[in-house]
């Protein structure tokens, strides 16, 4: 450890605890629900592509919602909107748990999402304005590491929670946890000035969410109703119509949550739409082996956890070659090679027999998968920073964390279309598509996307 200078006082690290634990529950919920989903179809009655919403809302409210939260941390107290965003998740976790019917689970996994939406940037600037010079920079280290450690943890988790009591702990668990963490805070966390000037952007937030949500029940229903149905035909012109009114209020508001200047950074543009469909790839490939896992071989919630413990440790292999890699080889080639190994992951996951073998079927390709995935998430995150300003950084940052989110919901989203229209073949027909849209993005990826190459490695974070 570096000595502090005399002129940077040393904070303790208690707040910072205290936020990376509520962080992590927010970033475990999105895993944690994967290895449980055959056991809460069975008992609250969701099936087919219903079941993908217990994911897909939480991550859809969090990715629509993010930048507003970020927005209402800079208009109220941090620590306000900290401990409303964690009050929601806790109640919404209690409420997950109790959950008897299809309606009150996927409502209360919005709730949520909503919550996390309100606590992540809050916490984050919370972290950001209570620690400076090496601390600083020690406690976003930790911060970001959180992502990943959240992935594997909730995938082992998950299986234990729900193979030792039942699949409801894995929401109940939040419970003591986030009442605990709201008292501390009261107590721990510094109170700030809120900054003055800024406005709420309300009708932007309400019309991406709205047009993201829509997309996905079209999305969602073309399994069963067909592609060219008159149902998604309708709705899906509904979200474009919805996405553009979100486009024009931006183009047209005082303070938009996007604004269009940085639409035209196009390292940001590109870092961010390889982060958007690296993401989808990585939790829908997730979604659909969980239940291939257990309902076709038939393993158990716990020996499916343990079965993707090697897939999140490989992701944390692959992010540590690419942070080493970076200044050597670039981004753009680390990514275009991340895509590749995810599509090759995703074609070994297809090519599987129907009675796969774990070991011999299932793990190289996981392991594919995730090596890849590891290698996009810090290119993606590298290529996205590079061209923007110091006063863009922190809205840059939001709109990478956007893209990461909804990523998982659009990824989630149509790979669960596909599997479910796939019949018998489903799976295969999922993985087939993940694997072609690996490959689109790795030629692309070569072709247009920046090629950056930090002095001094990379830390970038991938969640």
């Amino acid at each position: 450890m570096h000595p502090h200078p005399p002129d940077e006082p040393r904070v303790s690290w208690v707040p910072l605890i205290l936020l990376a634990v509520a962080q992590f529950m927010v970033v475990l919920d999105i895993t944690i629900v994967n290895v449980a989903l055959p056991s809460i179809g069975e008992d609250v009655g969701l099936s087919g592509p219903d079941l993908q919403w217990v994911v897909t809302v939480y991550v859809l409210l969090t990715g629509g919602l993010l930048l507003l939260g970020g927005r209402l941390a800079d208009v109220l107290e941090r620590r306000v909107v900290f401990l409303a965003g964690l009050s929601v998740f806790t109640v919404a976790s209690l409420l997950s748990g109790l959950a008897e019917t299809p309606g009150t689970l996927i409502g209360a996994r919005a709730l949520q999402g909503v919550g996390a939406a309100l606590l992540t940037p809050a916490a984050l600037s919370l972290v950001t304005g209570i620690y400076a010079g090496r601390q600083r920079t020690a406690a976003l280290t930790a911060w970001s590491a959180i992502g990943s450690a959240g992935a594997a943890v909730g995938v082992v988790l998950g299986g234990v929670l729900t193979t030792a009591l039942s699949w409801e702990w894995i929401f109940l668990v939040n419970v003591p946890v986030g009442a605990t963490a709201a008292l501390l805070a009261l107590r721990v966390l510094p109170a700030n000035r809120p900054a003055a000037g800024r406005s709420l952007d309300l009708p932007g937030a309400l019309l991406v969410v709205g047009g993201l949500v829509v997309l996905v029940y079209a999305i969602e229903g073309a399994a069963e109703h067909g592609w060219g149905s008159a149902r998604t035909l309708v709705l899906g012109g509904l979200a474009i119509a919805l996405l553009a009114a979100f486009a024009r209020v931006e183009a047209l508001a005082r303070q938009p949550l996007m604004p269009p200047a940085v639409w035209r950074i196009r390292s940001l543009t590109g870092g961010g739409a390889l982060m958007l469909v690296v993401t989808g790839i990585l939790v829908g490939t997730f979604f659909l082996n969980s239940l291939y896992l257990q309902q076709v071989l038939g393993s158990s919630a716990l020996e499916t956890g343990l079965g993707f413990l090697p897939f999140a440790l490989a992701i944390g292999i692959g992010a540590h070659v690419a942070a080493r890699l970076l200044p050597k080889a670039g981004s753009r080639v680390l990514a275009a090679t991340g895509m590749a190994l995810v599509a090759a992951g995703a074609i070994a996951l297809a090519a599987a027999p129907d009675r796969a073998s774990y070991a011999a079927d299932l793990l190289p390709g996981l392991l594919a998968l995730g090596l890849g995935t590891g290698l996009v998430f810090p290119s993606a995150s590298v290529a996205a920073m590079h061209d923007v300003g110091h006063h863009e950084a922190g809205l840059a940052a939001g709109m990478l964390s956007t893209a990461h989110e909804l990523g998982a919901a659009l990824g989630v989203a149509v790979l669960a279309a596909v599997a479910g229209a796939g019949g018998a073949a489903g799976y295969e027909d999922g993985f087939l598509v993940a694997a072609g849209i690996a490959i689109a993005s790795a030629a692309v990826a070569l072709v247009a996307a920046p090629s950056v190459k930090p002095a001094h490695g990379a830390r970038a974070m991938a969640h």
